[in-house]
């Protein structure tokens, strides 16, 4: 047997993303009625695919290592991000396309979870190269039949955005010609190439939705030994990119109190709040975080996670509160904005102290749904509000003349235009996402409450896992 470090290699630990969600998962399951068959079905990964392929970057062949994962197949089309870098594979991706499903089913969008993945550090290739790797990817997922409308439909992830998604829905297009649903194979596209208004912030305003209705609950403040509602709440947030820096903007513009920022050079923490612009406008001048004025620069950014405040968002990678600083954490509320941030042994001990831990699989599937609602736009070939906006506009002028007729008083011009504003597509979307967030918390609370279960993490499987092996047996295949 081989060693290292004098131990047999096979002694030693080696954390598995997908083993923990499997963990969970299987202390969710004692709460359903499920038999043990129904259960394995909805736990496995029904298709995993891993591909490499040539691609001539420069004067070099390099071979790229790609997967896609396809997690259940219980609603069609599977759905899921993709992902670019150096620590992907096949346990991440499995662990992610799992949590795709749960994530899914609490917020009612009817999809299988998948997701993908090119173990590349995207920083290392020019944009053209970038492209070639891409459509190739793509392309290797057209082969297989892992991409469609109706079969699976990637989303941005870590290290894409909508200048991949528009590649691959280009290139999707050209190798399905007369498909007339062909932009629906990818979500989170450029609004020009069929993406929908408010996907950029989507993620970021779940986050701040769902926490915002935890607040808004006395019973679970009072519990906590806090007031009710977001305003005054110190907060601290893990990572600027789009989860992180749009769920900061929302809170802050909620009146919330922004005490700390992580990045991975370093964190920022002032107790008497930090202006979050400015912060972005000075990493952005300076390439750091160091040296913001008026505040205490933390080199060791783990560590500012463990500084006071009342609600901590990590909203970068996985793994970063685990058994050697969870019992260091002093937030009293915990939103999961990145997907698996808090390790199964994180979550016993922070659950023992009390904390309320808002799970990755609800909090964060602001991205899904309004991925959803973009999904739905290029079936139906319409943009949101187009048929109904001047319909509203009208009528609600009307009902304002009506009522100043009868009253003999006049509104003033701000309320008229406020008044008179039918919805365009970013406030359907808006509404959407707020309306999703709200029912789908109380669904989780609701089981919380009534099965007697301890943390919302477990609770929120068990919605997951009842709906989905609802559709298992309302499919009948289980003879």
């Amino acid at each position: 047997m081989l060693e290292k470090n004098g131990a047999p290699m096979a002694a030693q630990q080696h954390y598995s993303f997908f083993q923990g969600v499997e963990r969970n998962f299987d202390k969710a399951a004692g709460y359903t009625r499920f038999e043990s068959g129904i259960l394995e079905q909805i736990k496995a990964c029904n298709s995993v695919y891993r591909v490499k392929f040539p691609v001539r970057i420069g004067e070099k062949t390099e071979v790229i290592e790609a997967y896609r994962v396809q997690h259940s197949h219980h609603k069609l089309p599977c759905k899921g991000g993709i992902r670019y870098s150096m620590d992907v594979n096949q346990d991440e991706v499995m662990a992610l396309a799992a949590l795709m499903t749960y994530k899914c089913a609490i917020v009612n969008v009817p999809f299988g979870g998948a997701k993908g993945g090119i173990r590349i550090n995207p920083k290392n290739y020019s944009v053209y190269e970038l492209e070639k790797i891409t459509r190739r990817y793509t392309s290797e997922l057209v082969k297989k039949n892992f991409i469609g409308a109706g079969i699976d439909v990637p989303a941005p992830d870590y290290g894409t955005g909508a200048r991949e998604m528009s590649w691959i829905a280009d290139t999707y297009a050209s190798l399905n010609p007369g498909d007339i649903n062909s932009l629906g194979c990818v979500t989170g596209k450029p609004v020009s190439q069929g993406g929908v208004r408010g996907r950029t912030e989507a993620t970021g305003l779940g986050v701040f939705y769902g926490v915002r209705e935890l607040c808004n609950v006395p019973e679970d403040m009072n519990r906590l030994g806090l007031s009710t509602g977001i305003q005054g709440k110190r907060v601290i947030v893990q990572g600027l990119g789009n989860v992180g820096y749009h769920a900061a903007k929302f809170f802050y513009e909620a009146g919330a109190i922004l005490v700390g920022i992580a990045e991975y050079e370093g964190g920022l923490y002032n107790a008497n709040g930090l202006a979050l612009e400015e912060v972005v406008a000075h990493r952005k001048a300076t390439g750091s975080l160091a040296n913001f004025p008026g505040a205490t620069f933390i080199a060791n950014s783990s560590e500012t996670l463990e500084m006071d405040c009342d609600i901590l968002i990590p909203a970068a990678l996985e793994n970063v509160i685990n058994e050697t600083n969870a019992a260091r954490i002093k937030a009293k509320i915990i939103g999961e904005g990145a997907n698996g941030p808090l390790t199964p042994e994180a979550d016993e001990i922070l659950n023992a102290k009390g904390c309320i831990i808002v799970p990755d699989m609800y909090l964060n599937a602001g991205g899904v749904t309004v991925s959803y609602f973009e999904w739905l736009k290029n079936l139906s070939h319409v943009r949101f509000g187009r048929m109904d906006k001047r319909f509203a506009e009208n009528q609600n002028a009307s009902i304002i003349k009506t009522v100043e007729s009868l009253t003999g008083k006049s509104v003033t011009e701000i309320e008229r235009q406020h008044l008179v504003h039918g919805p365009d597509e970013v406030d359907l979307v808006y509404s959407g996402l707020e309306d999703t967030m709200i029912g789908s918390y109380h669904e989780i609370r609701d089981s919380l409450k009534s099965l007697n279960i301890q943390d919302m993490r477990t609770a929120a499987f068990v919605v997951s896992i009842n709906k989905i092996g609802v559709a298992y047996e309302e499919l009948g295949i289980f003879p």
